[in-house]
């Protein structure tokens, strides 16, 4: 009879190592993902802009979109551009503006006067009177502007137009005048520059264009008198 090796009790023999497999250039290489993956990535945070853009009450600055999606500020704007050129295209009627420092979504000028028509179809539009109109756009020409210059240039008196525009936050004081009196100063708000869809006072109306503007706001404020009613009295009191 042969013997026979025996392992002490309690061990087991080492299974013996298995062979190297060779190694490739591919296996020292860094792992990518394609192409398409990196550009599909960006589809969702672009969707999510155009979305926080459009429910936003103000115009959003890069800073504050990128804070609240934490994302990197240059990927926010790099995002934002393609936005800007894909909405500027003719097929879509609203674009992506630089409004008071912000990005908000507004009509084309284009389509302005089919949009003021639809609009004024389903209910009266909230607006401004035309003495308030008029008052604005001199403080908005004159800025920083005292009540006295305004109702100088206007021609009649104005405290309650002024009272006005300050309620709806489209003015502001802006200290007062160095002269006797030291009479309060008037300027235009960032409330000013969102509703009139400006990014700043550079892109203020001409005052043809300001003209234009009183010609419409008169005609849709002010019915035409009937034929057998008599001249209204001028007033020098506004309120």
């Amino acid at each position: 009879m042969e013997n026979l090796e025996t392992q002490p009790e309690g061990e087991c023999p080492e299974p013996e190592p298995a062979a190297a497999e060779p190694v490739t250039v591919e296996d020292l290489l860094p792992a990518e993902a394609p192409p398409a993956a990196v550009a599909l990535a960006d589809a969702p945070l672009k969707a999510v802009l155009e979305a926080i853009i459009y429910v936003a009450d103000e115009p959003l600055t890069v800073a504050q979109m990128a804070a609240a999606l934490e994302q990197p500020a240059e990927r926010i704007q790099t995002l934002l551009d393609q936005l800007i050129a894909e909405f500027d295209r003719p097929e879509h009627g609203v674009a992506i503006r630089l409004v008071a420092g912000g990005f908000a979504m507004a009509t084309k000028p284009e389509h302005h006067e089919t949009v003021r028509g639809f609009v004024k179809s389903l209910k009266p539009p909230l607006k401004l009177s035309l003495p308030a109109l008029e008052t604005l756009a001199v403080i908005a020409y004159k800025q920083p502007v005292t009540a006295p210059e305004v109702m100088e240039i206007r021609g009649v008196q104005g405290a309650g137009v002024l009272k006005t525009l300050l309620d709806r936050k489209l003015i502001a004081v802006a200290g007062r005048k160095n002269v006797i009196g030291k009479p309060i100063l008037y300027k235009t708000t960032r409330e000013f520059l969102v509703q009139f869809g400006l990014n700043d006072l550079s892109e203020l109306p001409s005052l043809k264009e300001f003209e234009e503007i009183r010609r419409l706001a008169l005609s849709d404020s002010e019915p035409p008198p009937a034929a057998d009613a008599p001249p209204a009295e001028p007033t020098s009191q506004e309120v």
